[in-house]
């Protein structure tokens, strides 16, 4: 997801800033999140977490752009975009991150090659594809 990416997807789905939602998530398409989230959320589709967005949970998608706060863990197949303004404290798996200036990100980040990889908090998974994050993880501990 490029920088007009937002402005060419059509949104389908919206949490708006007010709004507050726990529990489980699931989509097609894109959905935009702007207010409060607890809980996972999964699809193959694309989330956005706009600037007032806090979302607090587990995250699988195929493509992610925050601008907002999240905590938790990240899973996405194709991209993780985090822009400028946004905190994202979170253990992370993708095969592209993009991370703007005056983005913060606290976490330990797994890049794999296969877009088919499991979170690494998972207590019975094992990434499938090569997993360059269990090579140098502890060179990632703070």
């Amino acid at each position: 997801m490029g920088r007009g990416d937002r402005d060419e997807m059509r949104i389908n789905g919206l949490i708006d800033k007010g709004c507050s939602m726990e529990g489980r998530l699931a989509f097609d398409g894109t959905v935009q999140i702007n207010g409060t989230f607890s809980g996972d959320i999964i699809s193959d589709g694309s989330l956005i977490i706009g600037p007032d967005a806090k979302v607090t949970g587990r995250i699988q998608v195929a493509n992610i752009m925050i601008e907002g706060n999240v905590e938790g863990a990240i899973e996405a197949k194709n991209k993780i975009d985090l822009r400028k303004g946004c905190r994202l404290v979170a253990d992370i798996v993708c095969p592209c991150l993009a991370i703007e200036d005056g983005a913060i990100f606290h976490g330990q980040c797994g890049m794999i090659r296969m877009a088919s990889a499991k979170l690494a908090g998972d207590s019975d998974s094992a990434y499938q594809g090569e997993n360059l994050a269990d090579e140098s993880a502890d060179s990632l501990m703070m």
